[in-house]
């Protein structure tokens, strides 16, 4: 049988955000040449999250200045783009795509970029919605900046990054801010001790009141704003209420489907799902990584980006594999902090500089002597060349890591094993 010439072919992408736009550019940048149909829920064209929660969020960023696929662009590269349309069945048999609105197309290769939806607490139906906020879309950015602009405190919970990203930005327009995270410390799930204590004073600092290990046992609107009950008592008053507790990935159309999920659809190295015809990127994917050797599913500016690079160059017969080492920043107060690896899996914490007092990088081993991840504060360069040596598999002697007049290229390295 004759496989059916590319340029007849029809590949749709479901999703509107990063991953999605770069996989219907990367797919033409490689030459594929048939038609091609991106369905994006939201009715902004494709654009990236980060700025959300910060300058887009402050009102100095555009939309323009966040967008990944414009109008111009979509129509000069062919690409046809269904906004404001949700996908509400796949038939897998048939190769349909079905939307909302009664819409369908068939495919011949099928991309999944769904991404993921914010967590909210059971509860909320009795308290004023115009209160209480998310922030995932660039719709419900926009609304978190108009609630700022008159507000006195925001009551923030979660004390993850998102939360503390909204927490420094408020902090910038001179709202008052109170965080609230159930965990002992903040960021836990990703961060080591050390780091987590750094932001808390970080925060505390800059005029955040942060109360950690603390739970949340009810929330109720009162006249001019919420009200939150802490599960050890206590009562916090605030105009508006932010959760930051995480995303959980969109599967219900890849559950519907019967694809093999696990914490996200499961992909191969290329981004290829259960079906060899579907692939995933992004916040919705679990993918294999070497680096944790494990299988991970990443919620990062980064990995949407590469991830769906692969998997298009895969689609059109490339062999290239997802190999990076997790990535991710973030910015806070002026200040840069970028992970590298799993650093919350460090058990021993090297400083070279002094990232305590802004400037310096935390190398993060584990009880076997392997190094797990890295932190660094206002220190890309040091971390750039980290990287490298860790995509190599070596890693700097933690003793020489600490001398920070010696450039990172140029301090004594072993091969990232175990040094029982």
């Amino acid at each position: 049988m004759t496989a059916m010439p590319e340029s007849e072919a029809t590949y749709v992408v479901v999703g509107g955000g990063q991953a999605a736009a770069w996989i219907a550019r990367t797919l033409r940048a490689e030459g594929f040449a048939g038609r091609l149909v991106l369905i994006g829920e939201e009715p902004h064209w494709p654009y990236e999250r980060p700025a959300l929660s910060k300058e887009f969020l402050r009102g100095t960023g555009s939309v323009e200045a966040i967008t990944l696929l414009g109008a111009a662009q979509a129509g000069e590269a062919g690409i046809e783009c269904w906004l404001g349309q949700r996908v509400t069945a796949v038939d897998r048999v048939a190769r349909v795509v079905t939307t909302a609105g009664g819409r369908s197309v068939a495919y011949d290769t099928l991309f999944l970029a769904t991404g993921g939806r914010a967590r909210r607490l059971p509860g909320l139906d009795t308290v004023p919605a115009e209160r209480v906020h998310t922030l995932r879309t660039l719709t419900e950015s926009e609304r978190l900046r108009g609630a700022l602009g008159g507000a006195k405190h925001l009551l923030v919970l979660g004390g993850g990054w998102i939360g503390l990203e909204v927490a420094a930005t408020a902090r910038a327009l001179g709202v008052a801010v109170t965080v609230v995270e159930a965990a002992p410390r903040l960021c836990a799930r990703t961060m080591p001790p050390v780091v987590s204590g750094w932001l808390h004073a970080l925060h505390e600092a800059n005029g955040v009141r942060v109360l950690t290990g603390t739970g949340v046992a009810g929330v109720t609107g009162t006249a001019d704003g919420i009200a939150v009950t802490l599960a050890g008592g206590g009562r916090l008053e605030a105009d508006h209420l932010l959760l930051g507790i995480g995303i959980e990935p969109e599967v219900g159309l890849a559950a519907a489907m019967g694809l093999a999920l696990d914490d996200g659809i499961l992909v191969d190295a290329q981004g290829r799902t259960s079906d060899p015809r579907i692939f995933a990127a992004g916040d919705v994917a679990r993918h294999p990584n070497a680096f944790a050797g494990a299988s991970l599913r990443l919620e990062s500016w980064a990995n949407a980006q590469n991830q769906a690079i692969i998997a298009a160059k895969a689609a059109t017969g490339g062999t290239a594999v997802y190999a990076d080492i997790p990535w991710f920043w973030s910015d806070q107060y002026g200040v840069t902090v970028q992970m590298l690896g799993l650093p919350g899996l460090g058990t021993r914490a090297v400083a070279r500089g002094t990232p305590e007092a802004g400037s310096g990088c935390w190398l993060m081993l584990d009880d076997t002597g392997i190094v797990a991840g890295a932190v660094a504060v206002n220190a890309a360069r040091d971390l750039r060349v980290l990287r490298k040596l860790l995509e190599d598999g070596r890693a700097p002697l933690p003793d020489a890591w600490t001398d920070s007049a010696t450039p990172v290229q140029r301090l004594p390295s072993r091969p990232n094993v175990g040094m029982d």
